[in-house]
């Protein structure tokens, strides 16, 4: 597949060096010739100093030829012009990343549609519903829904509390019920594995489950917590994403936001309807003690500096707050954060590739996560008429050892995937897969 990323940034130069994993075509195009440089020492992919709005530009990167245009400059009007400009010289599909909300109302959204843009993307306001999503889920450091909650994935990071340890997956398991939960992957010590009957749980894994509704009650037995109840949350960065979070919450909590931009905070408590917005800086023990952090249910940090993020909640670990959520960008500082007990960690760059990457794809997929701390990937397939994947049972097909299948949807119904589990038409599949065995579960599904 033949990719044009328009934009160096942080989050194009991270979808360059993910889809070049792919063996797709990538061409980066940016008018910083810093950032070129950059992207061509680290990767072997076409790289153009220019703007992606220039006609000239886009003829060199041969738009016409592309199957997918990705927009994601820091310039909204950029992306909007470039992703119509590449989808009017031949582009199959475009993408544009934007930061305004009133873009994405469904007229509107119709309206860039008829332009020529496909998909439009906000990461800030997703970043935003990913950590409104993670307030409820006591014990995991992310969650994902699939086909409006028939399926979810919950990661969970076993400590001291956790009744599992040293317990196999198979002691874990209740085979005289059935089954309403699987463990599919665990992270430790940086590698991650797909769990056979006899692997067993040990302190600080990292353990990724997909559970039907049936089955989301019996994860307390992996976490050893009971469900959270949220009153008071702080919110460090009046950012985007801080903004859109306190404006979703604010209706059903009490919520204290501090910035350290004076304006900014006025601006904020003009937009804001019932959250305490305070002007100060986060990196002030004392102003967080005396704005009452060691009160708090829930510890929100998206600040623009991924280290007064991490900073910032490591102390609120030690006054004993007990949910923890951090965005760190910087993608070297994610183990650390993890490190040092922070609950679950918010990445924009991961967010945006989740949503993209599904374009990639050659068979049909309606979802990806694209998970942290990992390179593994979560995808919904849709599964068409014909696939391989229905020609026999999950245990007698010749399915890559790096991949498993988590569930199954059927129409209104959602199940665990076994062994003698037969995959049907139109289907939902949710798998979870390393980067070596993607291609090949796609020809399963294809």
């Amino acid at each position: 597949m033949k990719i044009i990323i328009a934009g160096a940034g942080e989050v194009g130069k991270h979808l360059a060096k993910m889809l070049s994993q792919e063996n797709n075509d990538i061409v980066v195009i940016d008018p910083d010739e810093e950032r070129i440089k950059e992207i061509e020492s680290s990767m072997d992919i076409l790289t153009i100093v220019g703007s992606a709005a220039s006609f000239d530009t886009l003829k060199d990167a041969e738009a016409k030829n592309t199957d997918l245009f990705i927009a994601v400059t820091h310039f909204e009007e950029i992306n909007i012009v470039s992703a119509i400009i590449g989808k009017r010289f031949g582009a199959k599909k475009s993408i544009a990343r934007i930061d305004n909300m009133e873009y994405l109302l469904p007229l509107h959204r119709d309206m860039f549609h008829q332009l020529g843009i496909d998909y439009l993307i906000y990461p800030e306001l997703l970043a935003a519903r990913e950590i409104i999503s993670l307030i409820h889920q006591a014990g995991t450091t992310d969650f994902y829904d699939f086909t409006g909650g028939r399926l979810s994935l919950y990661v969970i990071r076993l400590d001291e509390e956790s009744p599992i340890i040293g317990n196999s997956l198979l002691e874990v398991t209740d085979n005289d019920k059935p089954v309403d939960f699987r463990a599919i992957a665990i992270t430790r010590d940086n590698q991650t594995i797909i769990p056979r009957g006899t692997d067993r749980f040990h302190l600080n894994d990292t353990v990724y489950i997909i559970a039907n509704r049936s089955g989301m009650s019996q994860l307390s037995r992996f976490t050893g917590k009971a469900e959270l109840d949220v009153k008071n949350v702080m919110i460090l960065g009046g950012s985007r994403i801080g903004k859109r979070t306190a404006q979703a919450l604010e209706k059903s909590f009490n919520i204290k936001l501090i910035e350290v931009d004076r304006e900014k905070c006025e601006q904020l408590a003009d937009f804001l309807e019932s959250s305490l917005v305070i002007n100060g800086d986060g990196r002030d023990i004392d102003l967080l003690t005396e704005e009452g952090l060691q009160d708090m249910e829930v510890f929100i940090a998206v600040t623009g500096s991924s280290e007064t993020n991490i900073l910032s909640c490591q102390l609120a670990k030690k006054m004993g707050v007990p949910r923890i959520i951090a965005e760190v960008e910087n993608m070297d500082y994610i183990p650390l954060a993890e490190s040092i007990g922070i609950d679950s960690i918010i990445n924009k760059k991961l967010i945006t590739a989740s949503r993209i990457f599904r374009f990639t794809t050659a068979a049909e997929v309606s979802d990806i996560k694209c998970l942290t701390g990992t390179d593994a990937e979560l995808l919904e397939f849709v599964v068409n008429k014909g696939a391989k994947i229905t020609s026999a049972p999950l245990k007698d097909l010749d399915f890559p050892k790096d991949a498993i299948v988590g569930g199954v949807i059927r129409g209104k119904h959602s199940f665990i995937a076994k062994g003698d589990t037969l995959i049907k038409s139109n289907d939902r599949v949710v798998v979870f897969t390393l980067p070596d065995a993607r291609v090949k579960v796609e020809k399963l599904f294809n």
